[in-house]
């Protein structure tokens, strides 16, 4: 770290930031697939996002949602000034990424729930009804040519499928929100003068002033 920098993203909020990205892509490329390997990319997931929250609140001062939470007139100042080419610049989140590591939470969090109420009504997972005797994965989920629970019957198919369309419908929010916030950073590292990418890598950023 040289001397016009400071450190801003601990390693566990850099540890969390690259996990997410890489169990997000695997459990979206194995969605269709119906696989182990993506009902447990999204325990990861959850485990994931039930940290960061924690960590929202009690975790070091960069990392707290109330360090990068403005109000809305903050947060339009703010773009007006992108658009503008002078925006003002924050040591840590900015007010418009502020609010996009919300909504990426939000849209997340809403993706896990709904993909555990599609296994639910397969009978499996923490949301299966009680007394099912289902534990958090079927062993055989993967080789199984029929995951529904027994005796479901016509409606309970309909309901699978649709929450099999809001998990679908809010997996690719997310990847929608990505790549905003994707744009976003580059955008804010041009015009800041400073690689963003390489600040959640080592946890350093431009020290504020000229």
């Amino acid at each position: 770290m040289t001397a016009n920098q400071v450190r801003v993203w601990d390693p566990l909020v850099r540890l969390f930031h690259w996990s997410l990205v890489a169990a997000f892509i695997i459990a979206y490329l194995t969605g269709e697939e119906e696989s182990l390997v993506h009902i447990y990319a999204g325990y990861f997931i959850i485990a994931l996002l039930a940290f960061r929250i924690l960590w929202g609140f009690v975790g070091t001062r960069y990392a707290r949602f109330g360090n990068f939470l403005y109000s809305p007139r903050r947060t339009l100042d703010y773009l007006k000034g992108m658009f503008s080419g002078a925006p003002e610049h924050f040591t840590g989140h900015n007010p418009a990424g502020g609010w996009m590591i919300v909504m990426l939470l939000v849209s997340l969090l809403l993706t896990s729930y709904t993909g555990l109420k599609v296994y639910a009504l397969e009978g499996h997972g923490p949301l299966a009804a009680a007394g099912t005797g289902a534990g958090l994965v079927a062993p055989a989920y993967a080789d199984e040519d029929d995951h529904g629970a027994p005796g479901r019957g016509e409606e309970g198919e309909e309901d699978e499928e649709f929450w099999e369309e809001i998990h679908e419908f809010f997996a690719n929010l997310t990847v929608v929100l990505v790549l905003i916030h994707v744009a976003g950073v580059i955008v804010a590292s041009r015009l800041h003068g400073e690689n963003l990418v390489r600040a959640m890598i080592t946890g350093d950023k431009k020290a504020p002033g000229p």
